[in-house]
């Protein structure tokens, strides 16, 4: 188990499980690069897979050896997901109080993201051909159908409009510094994560906010069309004035915080527990 001193890692976890996360935090960020490349197709007029991350991972399992890939990815991040689940129940040990609450919550949040793209990446193994977009969508639509049900579209929209203005804020005020291994980096290094840093949460930021708002549009407007998650966003912003430019903006964004999860990779703090190390302790009790 790793020891901290004022939020400073001085012993590097060599559990399986950081490995695993570590190495997840690559797949990770291969997966938002080609979400910008998606992004640039989008822009751009050109036929695409479906412009979100679930579209990422389909465009890599076409590539030479991509459903290996596309597993490897997966299994990194159930990985993330389960050191996460872990931090959410008894992690983040350097904060205090309301602090500590926070910052468990927020892993729980980044638990299910996680475990949620691990779940595509498997899908995607398995050739699973249906669109996200469209399930989303057909989501919409039966909730709309459904008594109260365009209150909870509306409230889902207004939630994930927030989630975009939290993660625009987590990169301006780069929040996310807290959780590398500052000491450990070289000033060359500290600036190019703070750089990407602020620019990629501020990039995700405004796709999933600008997300949440066309789906509380589709709630007022009874129109389903709109609550397609980020893939109906990339279309509608092409659409407007400026738009082109404004997606080229937001694929160098996107392709930003893909090369800040690989400093990621390196300099997290993650504090993972030796799960093989408890099993067999278990085992031999």
């Amino acid at each position: 188990m790793e020891k901290w001193r004022d939020g400073q890692c001085l012993a590097m976890s060599r559990s399986p499980l950081t490995v695993l996360t570590r190495a997840g935090f690559i797949g990770y960020g291969l997966v938002h690069l080609l979400f910008a490349w998606l992004i640039l197709q989008v822009a751009f007029g050109k036929p695409t897979e479906e412009g979100d991350q679930s579209g990422a991972l389909r465009t890599l399992a076409e590539q030479p050896l991509g459903k290996f890939l596309v597993i490897a990815v997966g299994v990194g991040l159930a990985a993330m997901a389960l050191w996460q689940a872990y931090e959410a129940a008894v992690g983040h040990r350097a904060d205090r109080g309301n602090e500590r609450t926070l910052e468990r919550v927020a892993s729980v949040g980044r638990a299910a993201v996680y475990l949620y793209f691990a779940w595509t990446a498997l899908k995607v193994y398995k050739s699973a051909n249906s669109s996200s977009a469209d399930k989303q969508q057909q989501l919409t639509t039966d909730l709309m159908n459904s008594s109260g049900g365009r209150w909870l579209v509306a409230l889902a929209g207004i939630a994930l409009a927030a989630l975009g203005v939290g993660l625009i804020w987590y990169g301006v005020v780069k929040r996310f510094e807290k959780h590398l291994l500052i000491g450990q980096m070289s000033p060359t290094a500290r600036k190019a994560s703070r750089r990407l840093g602020v620019v990629g949460y501020i990039a995700k930021g405004a796709a999933y906010g600008i997300a949440g708002i066309l789906f509380t549009v589709a709630a007022i407007t009874y129109d389903p069309e709109k609550a397609r998650g980020l893939d109906s966003t990339l279309h509608t912003l092409r659409e407007q004035a400026y738009g082109t430019a404004l997606l080229v903006l937001m694929a160098l964004g996107v392709a930003a915080y893909a090369a800040f999860c690989l400093i990621q990779a390196k300099y997290r703090k993650v504090d993972a527990p030796d799960v093989t190390s408890a099993v067999r302790s278990k085992v031999s009790a």
